[in-house]
């Protein structure tokens, strides 16, 4: 495997893992605070709209927020206007968890990078940022295979001699 593939990848998992631990104390799993947060700014949305904003498939929105409406942390209303639309609503118990698990986050963050200086902080950040952004651009365009390099013929010994063709 690419070496930074594998460390990606491996990060990532110790991250999730390290999320989910740090959810978890507060009756959250790792995924649905970030469902929260999106709902602690503009409560009542609908699947499909969490799904926009999250940039993930409205199925696993819809996944998600019955999960937590099970765990007693949403509500499913329909929508007043059109009853075909199920909009999203926090509990008491979903508001009461905010402050917590904010601070589980940014814990979890401090602790990832505490031993990066600022500008690598920033450096990971942006370096994030464009990855995300040139993975979801699309698949890379197809690249017609490259002609294979032939390898390099040792110079003759002796004499250098003069590329020009004789007059």
């Amino acid at each position: 495997m690419n070496e930074l593939l594998a460390l990606f990848t491996r990060s990532s998992k110790l991250a999730r893992a390290a999320a989910d631990e740090a959810m978890s104390r507060h009756g959250v799993r790792v995924g649905q605070n970030l469902l929260l947060e999106v709902l602690w700014e503009t409560d009542g949305l609908t699947p499909g709209d969490l799904a926009a904003r999250l940039h993930v498939a409205t199925p696993t929105v819809v996944k998600s927020a019955n999960r937590m409406a099970a765990a007693g942390l949403l509500l499913r209303k329909p929508d007043p206007a059109d009853a075909r639309l199920v909009r999203l609503y926090l509990t008491d118990r979903a508001r009461a968890v905010r402050r917590d698990v904010e601070q589980e986050r940014d814990e979890l963050e401090r602790r990832m990078t505490a031993t990066l200086t600022p500008a690598e902080r920033e450096h990971l950040r942006s370096a994030l940022t464009k990855i995300i952004a040139q993975l979801t651009a699309g698949p890379a365009p197809a690249q017609p295979p490259a002609a294979p390099i032939p390898p390099e013929v040792p110079a003759a010994p002796g004499p250098a001699r003069s590329s020009e063709a004789p007059a």
